[in-house]
């Protein structure tokens, strides 16, 4: 793990991983869990945030993923690099989110794809802890227009 130690030491704050995706897709569980927890733990007191690939991944594989990362001590479980094609779903966002609800202190990022206002509160409605977009500076723009109910 000493791309982990690396990062920290260059100054990381929190640390992304992305998921074996070879090794859960295989049945191997227990290789999974512990790729994560290893990270998790020379993470120390830094949030590790699993980044699943839900492009690649079945339904039933994506519940088994995030379960497992609520398992091996992982802060967040994220949708997507948006590298692989494909982007965060709110179907994917709601089901992340009821796979981790038991534990109380997993948190949901969705991620990639996430270009508009209406995209952003769809996501944080479907479960979304946190958004990762490429796109902040156009949705503040949009967050500007909407009227403020408030007046």
């Amino acid at each position: 793990m000493l791309e982990t130690q690396v990062a920290i030491e260059d100054g990381a704050k929190e640390i992304d991983m992305v998921l074996n995706i070879g090794a859960l897709k295989s049945g191997n569980y227990v290789l999974v869990h512990d790729d994560i927890a290893t990270v998790v733990s020379t993470a120390a007191a830094h949030p590790v945030k699993v980044i699943l690939e839900t492009v690649f991944l079945t339904d039933e594989e994506k519940i088994a993923a995030s379960f497992i990362a609520a398992e091996a001590g992982a802060a967040f479980v994220k949708t997507c690099t948006g590298y692989s094609g494909g982007g965060a779903s709110v179907m994917d966002v709601a089901l992340m989110k009821k796979a981790v609800r038991y534990k109380g202190n997993v948190q949901v990022k969705a991620s990639a794809g996430i270009k508009s206002l209406n995209a952003c509160l769809e996501m944080l409605e479907a479960g979304a802890d946190r958004i990762g977009t490429s796109s902040g500076v156009a949705i503040m723009k949009d967050a500007e227009t909407v009227p403020n109910e408030s007046q």
